[in-house]
């Protein structure tokens, strides 16, 4: 009986020891893999054994390597690395025709970070080498109702730091399939506030409110719950902040578009 618990024990262990392993294999095979922050690779040079090196991708994407120092190798594929590192040690001088090979020893950096007004802020595994915006979100919880429309992806790319502002809804409103992009191991997508107006004086329910998309100033009147009995819809007064900090009194057309962090004031009726 002992025997056979011990037995099943070092299966499962043996089989934990090899997850790494599998992953890395699956990175290694797959084409679109990006080399991310923590991930453990082996470098090789044929016929230049002094230029074998087990290493690490540091948090700023870099490794470090002989005769030709650092290497920003993050968020590239395991081709596209080597060759970079081929054309360092050609250009250097060090090796006429390098031929490098780079094996991913341990996949680390495959996670994703959500942050900001999501339902579920964490860091995800990216189970997939063609994972996307859209299934980040929806790892994530989708959007709180008081997040924002553009969502911010930051990271890697080519060795290269990255930032994208997406109108996340328009990937479906407007058919901007090339929006919904594909995120890399140590991405950050960040989800800000969504933009509010306020509302002030003579409405029914005074207060912020966030700014749908293409929001007028009737349509941000009729959220508010309208004016009052004593209050007016003709000597609306919209307080605007301009481009150097001033504030401006504006007076809109209903039609006219509210913008974020208009104040808009409902005055009271003459009569």
């Amino acid at each position: 009986m002992i025997f056979r618990l011990l037995s099943t024990l070092l299966a499962f262990v043996a089989c934990l020891a090899l997850l790494p392993v599998a992953a890395a294999g699956e990175a290694r095979g797959n084409g679109d893999y990006r080399l991310g922050q923590g991930d453990a690779i082996r470098i090789a040079v044929f016929q230049n054994p002094d230029l074998t090196l087990d290493t690490r991708v540091s948090e700023s994407g870099t490794i470090t390597y002989p005769l030709i120092g650092t290497v920003a190798i993050g968020g590239m594929t395991v081709e596209a690395a080597e060759k970079r590192i081929a054309d360092s040690l050609r250009e250097g001088g060090f090796v006429q025709k390098p031929q490098v090979n780079v094996v991913v020893l341990q996949v680390r950096g495959n996670q994703v970070s959500v942050l900001g007004q999501v339902n579920r802020p964490g860091r995800f595994p990216l189970e997939t080498f063609n994972t996307r915006l859209s299934d980040v979100l929806a790892l994530a919880g989708g959007q709180t109702p008081v997040g924002a429309d553009t969502v911010i992806v930051t990271g890697l790319r080519d060795g290269q730091r990255f930032r994208r502002e997406i109108d996340f809804p328009a990937i479906y409103i407007d058919d901007r399939n090339n929006d919904d992009i594909l995120v890399a191991p140590g991405d950050v997508v960040y989800v800000h506030r969504a933009p509010v107006f306020y509302i002030y004086g003579e409405a029914q329910r005074a207060g912020s409110y966030r700014i749908e998309r293409g929001m007028t100033l009737q349509q941000a009147l009729a959220l508010a719950g309208g004016p009052t009995l004593r209050g007016t819809e003709s000597r609306i007064r919209i307080h605007r902040r301009a481009a150097d900090g001033e504030i401006a009194r504006l007076t809109l057309e209903p039609h006219e578009a509210v913008q974020p962090n208009d104040v808009i004031f409902v005055r009271e009726s003459l009569f």
